[in-house]
């Protein structure tokens, strides 16, 4: 697995800093920059890669630490820069020479070090002259250890898999050259939102590495093997599984004391430069949480103090290009949110997901759905939202093992779809009456249903949509 190490440390790394942190591995190692500066690497005589840091990360809420890494936030300032450092699988000099590089970040700055063992090894000089040469690395790319005509391939170990900016640049470039991502971590990694619905978009792959050395597929389950230049489920799974191609690994973890409020919904906004984005995710929060988001960024960690002004001012530098953001939540309620800010011809539309944890004994606030959707349809350009259940983890993040499906609870829709659908209250084939939401003179439509945690809601949903499609046909 790839080496990644990252210093938590009280005070910016300025390019000055940076610079001896690298060269503190030893005198023969040579620096070089992509991205027009935004990675700095070390590299040997011959220009083979070894070690990568990417732009220190400021992080106005330390606790991004904590969810992401377990370092508790008291260990830390009241603000804290995130610097990764990250190494080349192919020799175990690489992997010592970023422990030495991020130790001496955090002598020389103060704050913290993670993994913690890694301190242990961040002392003195490496010698690479006798290292094996790496592969040939991808040339924009350095967080892609193999490289092949049909897969990008990405060594992880680390307990959260993020959709981080080294993770996000490799899903774009993989795509624009036509290949697909893999990215291979050991069966303990869990997997956050924003980067399952990134790298499921994306047509990527999971592979989950065994301690047996087998791999499988970390959201289907399917067993996988090394298919001449990328990972494929294996021929000979179905013989070895018995008929069914996944592996016992994925098999179900009992978690029935945790839950999971699942809302997918979009907004559509007329252009106006008087426009403030980010009130429907607000509108969310506050109604399912009772409080605001904590931060927002472009990945995680998302370092940014939540600013729907700050928000609206960078997704509008963007534009037409499309912008997609991760939001996060305070700890003791654990939320995350991924919001795609996209130009269209109907105006300004904002695609949301949300997952929020709830534990035991917190039962998740069913009953504010409805006024939730009242004044999404009000005051936020509603144009649908769809809410789910699940049992799940409170953390909001995905087990390389099998997960029920979610229940749906209620569909809602804005008032121009309502009008569109023609959704009258008499002919809906759900058991309950839609509740009219928004605007009186022109409303929207709240249907429920059925009953948490009934799996009969789906053949209700199936049932309402085929009414609602067959209306507005």
């Amino acid at each position: 697995m790839t080496k990644d190490i990252i210093a938590l440390t009280d005070q910016l790394p300025d390019p000055r800093t940076l610079a001896a942190a690298l060269l503190s591995g030893g005198p023969d190692l040579r620096l070089r920059t992509l991205g027009e500066g935004a990675v700095v690497q070390l590299t040997d005589d011959d220009g083979h890669p070894l070690v990568s840091i990417e732009s220190p990360i400021l992080l106005a809420v330390p606790h991004e630490a904590q969810r992401l890494l377990g370092v508790r936030a008291e260990q830390l300032g009241e603000s804290v820069w995130w610097t990764e450092v990250r190494a080349t699988a192919a020799t175990h000099q690489a992997q010592r020479l970023a422990a030495v590089v991020a130790g001496r970040l955090v002598t020389m700055l103060g704050g913290a070090l993670w993994p913690p063992g890694a301190a242990e090894e961040g002392i003195g000089v490496v010698d690479t002259h006798d290292a094996q040469p790496p592969p040939a690395p991808h040339p924009e790319q350095p967080a892609v250890d193999v490289l092949t005509d049909t897969a990008a391939v990405l060594f992880q170990d680390r307990p959260v898999l993020t959709l981080s900016s080294w993770l996000g640049n490799a899903l774009l470039s993989a795509a624009a050259e036509g290949r697909e991502v893999q990215i291979v971590t050991p069966p303990h990694t869990l997997l956050t939102l924003p980067a399952r619905l990134a790298l499921t978009e994306a047509g990527g792959r999971w592979v989950v590495r065994e301690e047996t050395g087998d791999y499988y597929d970390g959201l289907t389950g399917a067993v996988l093997g090394w298919q001449g230049d990328s990972f494929a489920p294996s021929s000979s799974a179905s013989r070895e599984t018995g008929g069914t191609g996944t592996a016992a690994a994925f098999a179900p973890v009992p978690n029935p004391d945790e839950r999971q409020l699942l809302l997918s919904l979009r907004t559509c906004h007329p252009p106006d430069e008087r426009l403030l984005l980010g009130g429907a995710l607000d509108a969310c929060w506050q109604h399912l949480t009772g409080a605001a988001p904590a931060a927002w960024g472009t990945a995680e960690p998302a370092g940014l103090r939540w600013s729907r002004r700050n928000l609206t001012d960078f997704a509008r530098e963007r534009a037409p290009r499309p912008t997609t953001l991760v939001v996060v939540g305070k700890p003791e309620r654990p939320a995350i949110a991924a919001l795609h800010i996209l130009r269209t011809a109907d105006g300004v539309e904002e695609d949301i997901t949300l997952g929020i944890g709830y534990g035991k004994d917190e039962e998740p606030p069913f009953a504010a759905l409805s006024d939730l959707a009242d004044d999404l349809a009000s005051h936020h350009n509603l144009r649908s939202a769809l809410f789910h259940v699940r049992t799940g983890r409170r953390d909001v993040n995905a087990p390389a093992s099998f997960e029920t499906p979610p229940i749906p609870l209620a569909l809602a829709l804005g008032p121009e779809e309502a009008r569109r659908a023609g959704a009258r209250g008499d002919r809906v084939p759900v058991s309950q009456r839609p509740l009219p939401i928004g605007a009186q003179r022109r409303p929207g439509s709240y249907f429920c249903l059925g009953e948490v945690d009934s799996a009969a809601n789906w053949e209700a949903l199936r049932s309402l949509l085929g009414y609602l499609r067959s209306q507005d046909a």
